[in-house]
């Protein structure tokens, strides 16, 4: 007989459900394993042959909340995951239970939760993807990437949209950033960033000059992670094949979740993980590290923008 342990492996496409992850950590947080849930429920509905219809008329609801939960985008009632493995005719009970366990971690508010007052649905789902990831690549052209900006640097960035809210707000929003910066900064790390920033980020003057100094700095120091590694686009380099501006591609340890391009608008966002829609951005992304500089020149680049600075105060 399986141990339960195994059970929940077999039954969640290879993935421990009676080890929780740690809350803020890189695990598979909520978002992803509503995202596992929905795609073993898919799996088990299509082998069976029954239609999202009929499955929405089993859990006294709609064909659109079917798809909606195998896509992980809403949260799960137990009676619902119970009625659906029901009807799917699965019956072992070790497999029920993983399943149902996994339904009631997938519900568990995330570490973000407590800021969600401060933030919009679209994102709220970006945080929860963003925590579960393994490997986050990143183009920016406006701005230092936020998993890399300083704190005084948040505060200028957060300022330029919220230039109005309450100091309070302000600090949650910056200590939200923050947070989101600590895994990345743990004895063994377990997620990488790899982030490729156009030259006029670094040289656009966020907060001025003292917090500019101390954002190349602290992006120097950056540099010499071994779980973060930064390109730098320089102007002489031209156009390149990022000119519709930035996006991320999140890539999960989970073999069931596909990446996903996360494309970031002024009031919502684009979440894409269509093979083909991956596979444009993931191009894009390998002819702008072919056009970047290397990885081992960014620490040179930004010792001469740190003495420029210095040079002239700007």
């Amino acid at each position: 007989m399986r141990t339960s342990a195994a059970a929940g492996r077999a039954a969640t496409g290879g993935i421990d459900v009676t080890t929780p992850a740690p809350e803020g950590g890189s695990g598979s947080g909520p978002t992803v394993l509503r995202m596992l849930l929905g795609s073993q429920l898919r799996k088990l509905r299509e082998a069976r042959g029954i239609t999202r219809e009929v499955a929405g008329w089993e859990i006294r609801s709609s064909e659109s909340k079917i798809s909606r939960m195998e896509l992980g985008r809403v949260s799960f009632k137990e009676r619902d995951i119970a009625d659906l493995l029901t009807l799917y005719g699965v019956t072992d009970e070790q497999e029920r239970d993983a399943l149902l366990s996994l339904a009631r971690d997938a519900n568990t508010p995330g570490w973000w939760h407590r800021y969600s007052d401060l933030l919009p649905n679209w994102f709220s789902y970006y945080l929860g993807l963003e925590a579960a990831a393994s490997l986050i690549r990143t183009y920016e052209i406006q701005f230092i990437p936020g998993l890399l900006q300083t704190e005084e640097y948040t505060r200028a960035v957060v300022l330029l949209s919220y230039e109005r809210a309450a100091l309070d707000e302000l600090e949650r929003r910056v200590a939200l950033r923050r947070q989101r910066q600590q895994a990345f900064h743990r004895p063994s790390p377990q997620q990488q960033l790899w982030a490729v920033v156009d030259e006029a980020a670094l040289r656009r003057p966020i907060g001025g000059h003292k917090v500019m100094h101390e954002q190349i700095q602290y992006l120097i120091e950056a540099t010499a992670l071994p779980n973060i590694r930064l390109q730098v686009i320089p102007f002489h380099a031209g156009g390149h094949a990022a000119a519709g501006g930035a996006f991320t591609i999140l890539r999960f340890p989970d073999r069931d979740v596909p990446d996903i391009v996360y494309v970031e608008q002024l009031t919502g966002a684009l979440y894409l993980d269509k093979r083909e829609d991956v596979d444009h951005y993931a191009n894009a992304m390998e002819r702008l590290c072919v056009k970047a500089e290397p990885p081992a020149s960014t620490a040179d680049i930004l010792h001469r923008i740190l003495a420029e600075i210095e040079t002239t105060g700007r």
